[in-house]
């Protein structure tokens, strides 16, 4: 017997649409499929709206997530910047709030100013804390997704094993989620452009070098968390500028934005974009052939994971053709042509955003999960 949790699933997923549809696909009777539907009805989880095409007699009401009625608020914390968003269960935002600020300031610093702006969010939309039934905040590092804390980051001095879920939760006693940024970043460009594509591959290029894996729409880690990590893969072994990772001859080393900016001189990855947009031919060339030394690295993932969509993102992506031809040429010709044939290699189409969607939609799906359902109708 389905309990209404995974009912909701199959309204959720588009699979099923009406009653009718729900009895059909199940096997439950009609009166097991109006009390579960009374339930998550009751509940807010669930309205009807519209009509849908009638077989004969009175037309069918449509049955639809009622994404309004709860809210999630969200945070995009990189090495330089940060953005909050206050989104409904759809992924769509009602108040965002962005601002230039370094993640290296520490964790109380940052976590205090995006507990601050989450609330101006609700204030300036005239919503109550009481709304929202879950949080998320992604890093530039690696997460335990388990205990909420960061495990490993180059970018962050003095957050590793901080307790992010638990200062958080002092404001919001709901479920948070806290998750790489790269790993947000692809649920975001899925969501927003390719969910029709079961494999997908972001690479952010900023101040540093990050990734992350979607297989069948979900976030692949790896058994430590630490799935991604390409920025750190050696081109040279002892060759080259010293690493964040104090290794030399990372591709991190020879590609990022802060590798580029240390090239020509300027403090960092937005000032090369800046240059490459003004038609410098130097920072250009420079561009170009860290897209290549990418790519290198890159067209090992392509012949691994064999992904329909590779996305650049991140302050690099926005210097356009000049980092992507790069990365194209050298994928291209060191992937076997099978493995590149349906393969599309684009920059990211949600801008700066791409981060607050992808946790929207991870939250979304940890809040409406079958289990998390079940509990909270259980509770009351």
């Amino acid at each position: 017997m389905l309990t209404a949790g995974q009912v909701l699933q199959l309204i959720r997923d588009g699979s099923c649409r009406t009653r009718k549809e729900l009895m059909e696909r199940t096997g439950l009777s009609r009166s097991t499929v109006t009390e579960r539907l009374d339930r998550l009805i009751g509940a807010g989880y669930v309205r009807e709206h519209g009509v849908g095409a009638s077989g004969g007699g009175r037309p069918p009401a449509v049955l639809e997530v009622a994404a309004g009625n709860r809210l999630l608020l969200v945070a995009d914390l990189g090495a330089g910047h940060a953005r909050v968003a206050l989104t409904d269960l759809a992924a769509r935002p009602l108040a965002e709030e962005h601002a230039e600020m370094r993640i290296d300031r520490g964790p109380q610093a940052v976590l205090t100013w995006v507990t601050e702006a989450f609330g101006r969010l609700l204030a300036a939309s005239g919503r109550s804390g009481a709304e929202v039934c879950g949080v998320g905040v992604d890093v530039p590092g690696s997460v335990d997704p388990d205990t909420g804390r960061v495990t490993r980051s180059f970018l962050m001095p003095g957050w590793d094993d901080h307790p992010v879920r638990q200062v958080l939760g002092a404001a919001y006693d709901v479920p948070i989620l806290v998750e790489n940024d790269a790993n947000a970043m692809a649920v975001g460009e899925w969501w927003t452009s390719w969910r029709s594509t079961s494999s997908l591959v972001l690479v952010k290029v900023s101040t540093g070098i990050g990734t992350g894996i979607l297989l069948d729409g979900r976030v692949y880690r790896g058994v430590e968390a630490a799935a991604g990590n390409l920025g750190h893969v050696r081109l040279g072994e002892g060759e080259g500028r010293v690493c964040t990772c104090g290794s030399r001859g990372c591709v991190a080393s020879l590609a990022s934005g802060s590798a580029l900016a240390g090239e020509l001189g300027v403090p960092g990855s937005r000032d090369v974009v800046r240059l490459v947009q003004a038609g410098d031919p130097a920072a250009i060339a420079l561009t170009q052939e860290a897209g290549r030394a990418l790519g290198v690295v890159l067209a090992t993932a392509v012949s691994l994971l064999n992904p329909g969509v590779l996305v650049l993102a991140g302050d690099m992506a926005e210097t356009r053709e000049h980092y992507l031809t790069g990365i194209r040429e050298s994928v291209y010709r060191l992937s076997l042509p099978y493995t590149t044939r349906s393969l599309e290699i684009v920059t990211g189409s949600s801008g700066g955003r791409a981060g607050v969607v992808g946790m929207a939609v991870l939250v979304a799906r940890h809040v409406l999960s079958p289990g998390a359902v079940d509990a909270a109708l259980a509770g009351g």
